[in-house]
């Protein structure tokens, strides 16, 4: 299992990844969304993760966590969230937070708690996701979670 960063000629495969699995595609060629996806042996995206921080480095908003529908239920969907989670921190993130309104169970699992959704998007201001969900008026309609990044930090 090897993630790779998403470089220009990726960013239509992972728009397709995240489509079909209802995700956000607000931001994926911002270059403050660090973003990496992983490839099955024939070279197609199977799997995307990524985090986007908050101007001062604290916070982090993870983001495109997607599994190929055959590779569900084998742990892929962990392995890439906590490779997020650790990048994030080891980019001096203290606090992850997330929006997701099907699948808290699985976050849960990582750690992650019931977050206030306002909270959220005052921490993460000028993240792509904040941005477009308060510009529609989706924000409202979104669940966060938030977990503490201080177990991974190295």
């Amino acid at each position: 299992m090897t993630f790779h960063p998403v470089t220009e000629r990726d960013v239509d495969p992972l728009r397709a990844l995240l489509r079909d699995a209802d995700l956000t595609l607000a931001g994926l060629d911002d270059p403050t969304v660090h973003l990496w996806i992983e490839r099955d042996r024939t070279g197609s995206v199977i799997g995307s993760t990524g985090f986007e921080p908050s101007r001062d480095g604290t916070h982090a908003l993870i983001r495109s966590v997607a599994v190929a529908p055959e590779r569900r239920t084998v742990g892929a969907g962990s392995r890439l969230a906590m490779f997020a989670l650790e990048r994030a921190a080891g980019a001096g993130a203290s606090c992850a937070w997330l929006f997701s309104r099907r699948s808290g169970p699985f976050w849960q699992k990582l750690g992650f708690t019931d977050a206030d959704r306002e909270h959220l998007a005052a921490a993460l201001p000028e993240t792509q996701q904040v941005r477009l969900f308060v510009r529609t008026g989706q924000l409202s309609n979104e669940v966060a979670w938030s977990r503490t990044l201080t177990d991974l930090a190295r």
